[in-house]
């Protein structure tokens, strides 16, 4: 194949200073002929999710170099959604998903590189690489940087999810210092993303189902030599890719995309999927929306036993067959489309073909679909008056999926997790937390700091949230979120007052303020927008550009 680097020096470099450049590089004259492998490289030490990349981004350009190809590192930032929990750096988390789209876009159509192989941790490299990779539309590959190892206190599987719910507990008298101590410093103990099934996992898992990641290699370890491994088979597969012309665009369509809410579903991942697969089918110009969540949803049932609401980790779900497995049962249930092509080129069905019809017996994390956890999917789409354009609530977990009681309204987090941490919320009330939407935040912050609180203290089956933010991928309860239209645009969110009495139904998927409709529209005649937070910097151009949450809170 005539790469695009050649074709472009051909048609002008070689007559040009530029191609100096690439000389002061260490290229030689017959490296204008290989193909220009970009390596998007998230390593940071800023979290564990990104510490550990460096080896593996090493890895992967030995291996393109190995392949006949001239791997260029550049590097795309991280925000530790964990780290910047509950603080104002929370608002730069989802913003960072469009930074890195622009970065792998800017670099990969900038320098005209040939191929992309993708490298990340935290929660929003895994989406943010994606829509990059989408919008630049050369040959790519995702390489998830793996999850962290389980910690352990007292017997106890820790994850960083522990910590936060030890707050409430140890707030609330229900811990001793030791066990709230003794948590803090174990639930941590190596480099990789957080260990249960939370966004970046969520994310990564998803990514093999969509194709554009290796089977087996989402739920890898990071500190693990497989890892490594993994990622030179990933770079090798992608010099392949290149060789032959698959596009990004060939690989992710509608059908495998509703593969990989299939296996959202059935790991029982991360409310924040919805929020990613709706911008990721955006940069792919694909119809995809909210309904389509549901309908995916209705059929697909809950087979892993995960964390948050499960038992398990994402290493557990490895050993036992990992994501190639669920993927198995699901295609031969009829639940998957198994002709969607795959980065190495071979449709879905034949890259499963190989696997165990089911998993070996001595597991219990997958479980088989005619014994499900749940028999419908659990991230459930509510509308009404309340949410007119949408929510999105994640009913797993729960003993019970209908709750009406009076509302609690706070405009900031810290306000909440006040009255959470003060004992002045009650069984029966439900938390309204308004302006943290796209614009109102701005950047739609998550709640992982009131939601932990709130089962910390024993609180997570008898209260309830709504918010026009996000969850964690490590949330669980009554918890709604992704509300739209947001306060900041005039929704009904905005019009809640303490006392309103609200309906919470997820079988229904209603989601109510239980007020006379001429009483909704005295409030809003009465409503006017609040002044924007920020008026420079990158959250106020986010805030000037996004798009509502039901839309994937996009910005491109």
């Amino acid at each position: 194949m005539h790469n695009q680097r050649s074709k472009q020096i051909t048609e002008g470099i070689a007559r040009s200073p530029n191609r100096a450049m690439y000389y002061a590089l260490g290229y030689e004259k017959a490296d204008f002929d290989k193909p220009m492998i970009g390596v998007a490289n998230g390593h940071s030490t800023i979290t564990p999710c990104n510490a550990g990349l460096q080896p593996l981004a090493d890895a992967a350009v030995a291996a393109i170099k190995a392949a006949g190809a001239n791997p260029q590192i550049f590097g795309t930032p991280t925000i530790s959604d964990g780290m910047s929990m509950g603080t104002e750096g929370m608002k730069y988390s989802l913003v960072s998903r469009e930074v890195i789209a622009d970065c792998v876009e800017t670099t990969v159509q900038g320098q005209w590189m040939d191929g992309v192989l993708v490298l990340g941790g935290c929660d929003k490299n895994m989406p943010g690489g994606m829509i990059g990779i989408l919008r630049a539309n050369v040959p790519a590959i995702y390489v998830y940087g793996g999850t962290i190892k389980p910690g352990l206190w007292k017997g106890q599987s820790l994850s960083v999810v522990s910590a936060f719910e030890a707050v409430g507990a140890y707030m609330a008298g229900q811990m001793s210092t030791e066990d709230f101590e003794g948590i803090e410093r174990n639930a941590c103990p190596t480099t990789g993303s957080c260990g249960g099934m939370y966004t970046a996992n969520t994310m990564s898992s998803s990514f093999e189902a969509l194709g554009m990641s290796l089977l087996y290699s989402s739920n890898m370890a990071n500190p693990d030599r497989e890892k490594i491994d993994s990622t030179i088979e990933s770079a090798r597969v992608l010099v392949d890719a290149v060789k032959k012309g698959i596009r990004p665009r060939d690989i992710v369509t509608r059908q495998s995309i509703e593969n990989a809410v299939a296996l959202v579903m059935a790991t029982g991942g991360s409310t924040n999927a919805v929020l990613h697969y709706l911008a990721i089918a955006h940069a792919a110009e694909i119809d995809w929306t909210l309904e389509d969540f549901e309908r995916v949803r209705r059929r697909v049932p809950v087979i892993c036993d995960l964390k948050p609401s499960g038992r398990y980790m994402a290493v557990d779900l490895h050993k036992a067959g990992g994501v190639p497995q669920v993927l198995k049962l699901l295609l031969n249930a009829g639940l998957l489309h198994g002709d969607c092509l795959t980065i190495t080129g071979r449709p879905l069905g034949e890259e499963l073909s190989q696997v165990p019809d089911g998993p070996h017996a001595e597991q219990d994390v997958i479980r088989p679909l005619s014994a499900p956890l749940y028999r419908e999917g659990h991230l459930a789409i509510l509308k009404g008056n309340l949410a007119e354009g949408g929510a999105v609530a994640k009913i797993s977990g729960l003993k019970r999926t209908v709750m009406t009681g009076p509302a609690r309204v706070f405009e900031d987090e810290q306000s909440a997790m006040d009255a959470i941490l003060s004992d002045s919320i009650r069984p029966g009330d439900i938390l309204v937390l308004r302006y943290l939407g796209p614009k109102g935040g701005p950047g739609m912050p998550e709640m992982l700091a009131p939601t932990s609180a709130i089962i910390g203290r024993g609180l997570g089956e008898s209260v309830g949230l709504v918010t026009d933010g996000r969850f964690s991928g490590g949330t669980w309860g009554m918890v709604v979120g992704h509300v739209s239209p947001e306060a900041f645009e005039g929704g009904t969110i905005a019009l809640v007052e303490e006392g309103d009495q609200i309906t919470i139904d997820a079988g229904k998927r209603l989601l109510q303020l239980d007020l006379p409709e001429d009483e909704i529209e005295r409030r809003r005649a009465k409503w006017r927008q609040p002044e924007p937070r920020y008026r420079r910097g990158v959250l106020a151009k986010y805030a000037a550009l996004v798009r509502p949450a039901s839309e994937g809170a996009v910005t491109g």
